[in-house]
């Protein structure tokens, strides 16, 4: 970090005296404008499509069995019901959720967010 740059107090995480305030410190929003702002901050990637899978569950069968399959038929997948879904973005896992109805159509709520392993 050169001269330059802004510097932010941090806080003191053992309960003790807060650091003292930097003169050039950056400012923050308050609490009200900061979603607003985190907003702005990604407006450059709003256009920038996903594809998002709602993954139900899974099954494994030989093709032959799949091709008997008509009308009607059930398949059973390796899920309970009640149990989460998966959320899938651009392939990625990213969340948990539960199926809902909105008016006639189905949706996904998110219930739990996955974090990036790196």
């Amino acid at each position: 970090m050169s001269d330059t740059d802004a510097k932010v107090p941090l806080p003191d995480l053992e309960g003790g005296n807060p650091m003292p305030a930097v003169e050039d410190a950056v400012p923050l929003a308050p609490d009200s404008e900061a979603p607003a702002r985190a907003a702005a901050d990604l407006e450059a990637v709003f256009d920038v499509p996903v594809q998002v899978s709602a993954v139900l569950g899974r099954a494994r069968m030989e093709v032959g069995d799949l091709l008997k399959l008509g009308p009607g038929a059930v398949l059973e997948l390796d899920r309970k019901v009640g149990e989460a879904i998966d959320i899938y973005v651009n392939n990625r896992l990213v969340a948990r959720g539960e199926v809902v109805l909105v008016e006639d159509k189905l949706g996904v709520t998110m219930t739990e967010i996955i974090k990036a392993e790196q």
